[in-house]
């Protein structure tokens, strides 16, 4: 399967529809390949019937055609409900050339939702920033899946200047509109935490809040390792500006690269231990790598939950 992390082959893609169909049945196709098994990869948007039950939605073309009755699996028999929530604040748009975190999230959230719906999953879809800015609600249709891909091409087509990001408030928001239990999965580079104490509690306690209505978490952590984790820069002053505020510096990266490293380096070891403490699952994605490992660890964690 060719990598799909290159901007250049992604920007040849008619649509998210295509893009996520190559993603996922290329996926699919790797996992049969393997010896990575326990994984429900097989599909079906029938059932057989079973004696007893209403006729209403048995279907008879089908019938006609095998000499079975299979019923039409509808919305009310979805296997499990999931939120995507993608951060759209100002950091995502790093870096400013190729791919960049937002465009990464979105098409791994489109591949998300193309294997929710072949799995019968019920998904919706939230956008936020410095506070909600929209939200759906969980649906398993196709007509459901076409709507949030146009609003992910919006999104892709908009990226926000100069904002920054409430991931607290807008996680308390969502604990309050989802009434049944759920997987939320967030896509964000979790950096509105990393210099503040009082921010990092308020975020886990808008993820107790989560907990607390029996809902699970998972966090894709975006990054773009190599700029951002290791602080590869050339050896030369750079000019760097933050996306949100607009502040600006500049620096040598020689002379501040250790400090940034062990200053970033216990930021997320703290972060990883909180989400250990509260049982929340946090995966590093990285941009330059492609969409396998995400998918891998949706199922994981559905596996676990049904």
């Amino acid at each position: 399967m060719p990598t799909l992390s290159n901007d250049q082959h992604i920007r040849q893609l008619a649509s998210l529809e295509l893009l996520a169909r190559q993603v996922v049945e290329g996926f699919i196709t790797g996992l049969h390949q393997s010896p990575f098994h326990g994984f429900s990869v097989e599909f079906a948007e029938h059932r057989l019937y079973n004696n007893g039950e209403s006729v209403k939605n048995i279907d008879w073309k089908l019938l006609a055609r095998t000499d079975k009755l299979f019923v039409k699996q509808f919305e009310e028999e979805t296997n499990l409900r999931c939120y995507l929530l993608l951060d759209t604040s100002s950091s995502m748009n790093f870096p400013e050339t190729g791919m960049n975190k937002l465009q990464f999230s979105v098409y791994a959230i489109a591949s998300l939702m193309y294997l929710f719906k072949k799995q019968r999953d019920a998904f919706g879809l939230c956008l936020f920033s410095d506070k909600m800015d929209w939200m759906s609600p969980a649906r398993s249709t196709s007509s459901h899946l076409f709507y949030l891909y146009a609003e992910l091409e919006k999104m892709y087509n908009n990226p926000k200047e100069n904002t920054g990001t409430n991931i607290s408030q807008v996680l308390h928001h969502i604990a309050g509109e989802i009434h049944q239990r759920s997987m939320v999965i967030i896509f964000s580079d979790m950096l509105e935490n990393s210099l503040n104490e009082d921010k990092m509690q308020a975020l886990f306690a808008a993820i107790q809040h989560l907990k607390y209505k029996k809902h699970e978490v998972v966090i894709f952590n975006v990054t773009s390792k190599q700029q951002e984790l290791d602080f590869n820069f050339d050896n030369r002053p750079h000019h760097f500006v933050d996306m949100e505020t607009g502040e600006q510096v500049r620096v040598h990266p020689n002379k501040i690269r250790d400090s940034y490293r062990a200053s970033l380096q216990e930021y997320r070891h703290q972060l990883e231990l909180k989400c250990a403490q509260y049982h929340i699952d946090i995966i590093d994605a990285d941009i330059n790598q492609g969409y396998n490992e995400i998918l891998r660890e949706y199922l994981i964690k559905r596996n676990s939950m049904i």
